[in-house]
């Protein structure tokens, strides 16, 4: 994806950061995943401000398409 930096890679966590095209917002987005019961565990946050106007729902979804895709 555009604009990402994964800060931490582990084989059962991903850190990354997520920066906004035009205000350069950075949200921070973890992946756990738990490989006994085969669940990714997301979580997705802004740094700063109130509202993101749904950018972190609709990441997240995205990712969850494309994780979908390759099962």
């Amino acid at each position: 994806m555009p604009r990402v930096k994964v800060v931490t890679g582990m084989p059962d966590y991903i850190h990354a950061e997520f920066t906004s095209r035009v205000f350069r917002f950075v949200d921070d987005v973890e992946f756990v995943f738990d490989g006994a019961d085969k669940i990714i565990q997301i979580r997705s946050a802004s740094r700063l401000g109130y509202s993101d106007f749904g950018v972190n729902r609709k990441r997240v979804e995205t990712i969850r398409e494309a994780f979908e895709k390759v099962q």
